[in-house]
């Protein structure tokens, strides 16, 4: 059976502020790492830098609409993103 390519993420949440409706944090996938910030209550997902962005964007975007409120500071994370990077 054919194998699809995957690569695992892993994110720390580094702050939460449900005041604000944020969570910061790091997700690393392949050789790359990225600061995000996710504006729950907007749905807005900044990326930085913008080197392999796209790679990432919409696999952690999934993940932080299925998972935010579960989400705690200091957290260690994993999720598999359906792509080789």
């Amino acid at each position: 059976m054919y194998n699809k390519p995957s690569t695992i993420a892993y994110l720390q949440i580094h702050k939460q502020c449900f005041n604000q409706k944020k969570v910061e944090g790091i997700v690393r996938a392949g050789n790359f790492e990225w600061s995000f910030t996710w504006a729950f209550n907007q749905g807005q997902l900044l990326i930085e830098p913008p080197l392999g962005r796209a790679l990432i964007k919409d696999a952690l975007e999934r993940y932080l609409v299925k998972a935010d409120y579960k989400l705690e500071s200091g957290g260690d994370y994993i999720f598999t993103v359906r792509a080789k990077f």
